[in-house]
C-alpha cells in the first residue's frame, strides 16, 4: 500500500468513526453516549493530524513532489471536521513554524511589560480547552468580516498585547489570503450542517463531543512547546506517551523531530526520535501557569516508546 493510499484509508476511517460517534452521542443512552464522546476526542485528533499532513503537503504529494490536488482536497475534508479551512490552517501553522519560540510565541515566559491579565487568560484558555471554540469562532469571523475589523482587533490588544499574543502575525497572515480561503470556511460549515441534518445530531451530543475533542486538542497544542528552549527549530519536545496513543495521534507528540524536519511525513518521524519528557510531566507543570525563564522547570528525559 502506498503512503497516500494509507493516509486516504485513515482519513476515511476517521471520518466514519466521527460520523458514528457524533450520532451515538446524540441518540444513545448515557452509558453509550459517554464512551462515544471520549472516543471522538481521539478520532477527531487523528483527523487533525491528517490535516497537519495536508498543511505540509506530505499527505499525498503531487507529480513533482509538491502539494497535489489530492492533498488539497483531502485537506479540505479533514479541515471540515475541525471545523476550519485548509488555507487558514496552513497560513497559521506555517506562521507558527517561522515564529516558533520568538517573542510572539513565548506564551510560557513572563516578560517585563507583559499585559498580565491577557497573558494568563490566553494561557488558561489553552489548558481548559477554550482555545478550540475561540479558534473556530475566529475563523468564522474572518470569513464574515472585512479586513478593517480584524485590524481594529489588533489595535484593541495594544502594541504589547499584539506581540505577546501573536495577534499581529496571525491576523496579518489572514489578510494575505484570497476569497478561496473564505469559501473553504463556508464549505466546512456546510459540511457540519449537512451531517447534523442528515443524521439528526442534537446540539447536546455535538457540543459534548467537540468539548472533549477541544480539551484534548487544545492541551496538546502548547504542551509540546512549553518551557522548551527559545529556539525556532529546537524549541519543542518529543513527548513520551504510550505507543497506542502516539499512533492515534500519528506521532504528533514527536514534535521536536517535526520542527527539525517539517518535510517528513508522520510515519517517518519515529526514525529520528530524540529523547524527551513525559507528556504528563510537562502538562502538569503547565497548570501552574507561565513563569520567568530562569524559573522554568527542568524535565527528566524519557525513552520515546
Amino acid at each position: 500500500m502506498t503512503p497516500a493510499a494509507r493516509n486516504i484509508l485513515l482519513l476515511a476511517a476517521a471520518a466514519c468513526a466521527n460520523l458514528a460517534l457524533l450520532t451515538a452521542a446524540s441518540h444513545a443512552p448515557l452509558w453509550g453516549a459517554l464512551p462515544a464522546v471520549l472516543l471522538f476526542s481521539l478520532s477527531n485528533n487523528t483527523m487533525f493530524s491528517l490535516l497537519h499532513e495536508c498543511v505540509h503537503g506530505v499527505f499525498a504529494a503531487g507529480k513533482k513532489g509538491g502539494r497535489g490536488r489530492l492533498n488539497e482536497w483531502c485537506g479540505r475534508l479533514a479541515a471540515a471536521w475541525f471545523p476550519t479551512g485548509l488555507s487558514v490552517q496552513r497560513v497559521f501553522h506555517l506562521t507558527h513554524h517561522r515564529n516558533n519560540r520568538s517573542p510572539s510565541e513565548q506564551f510560557d515566559i513572563l516578560h517585563e511589560g507583559d499585559v498580565l491579565w491577557l497573558k494568563y487568560a490566553q494561557w488558561y484558555a489553552i489548558y481548559t480547552g477554550v482555545y478550540w471554540p475561540v479558534s473556530v469562532l475566529g475563523v468564522l469571523l474572518y470569513a464574515l468580516t472585512p479586513r478593517f475589523l480584524r485590524r481594529a482587533l489588533v489595535r484593541a490588544f495594544g502594541r504589547r498585547g499584539g506581540v505577546q499574543t501573536g495577534a499581529d502575525d496571525y491576523i496579518g497572515a489572514l489578510d494575505r489570503l484570497g476569497m478561496s480561503a473564505r469559501l473553504e470556511v463556508f464549505g466546512a460549515a456546510a459540511w457540519q450542517l449537512f451531517w447534523a441534518w442528515a443524521l439528526d445530531w442534537t446540539w447536546g451530543g455535538w457540543l459534548a463531543c467537540y468539548a472533549a475533542f477541544g480539551f484534548v486538542w487544545s492541551s496538546l497544542q502548547y504542551t509540546d512547546h512549553a518551557f522548551s528552549p527559545p529556539d525556532c527549530k529546537n524549541g519543542a519536545w518529543n513527548l513520551a506517551v504510550p505507543r497506542l496513543l502516539r499512533l492515534v495521534f500519528l506521532n504528533y507528540h514527536l514534535h521536536l523531530t517535526h520542527h527539525r524536519h517539517p518535510e517528513l511525513p508522520w510515519y517517518e518521524l519515529f526514525r529520528r526520535p530524540a529523547r524527551g519528557p513525559r507528556f504528563t510531566d510537562v502538562w502538569l507543570a503547565c497548570l501552574r501557569g507561565p513563569r520567568r525563564i530562569e524559573d522554568f522547570p527542568r524535565f527528566t528525559e524519557r525513552d520515546i516508546v
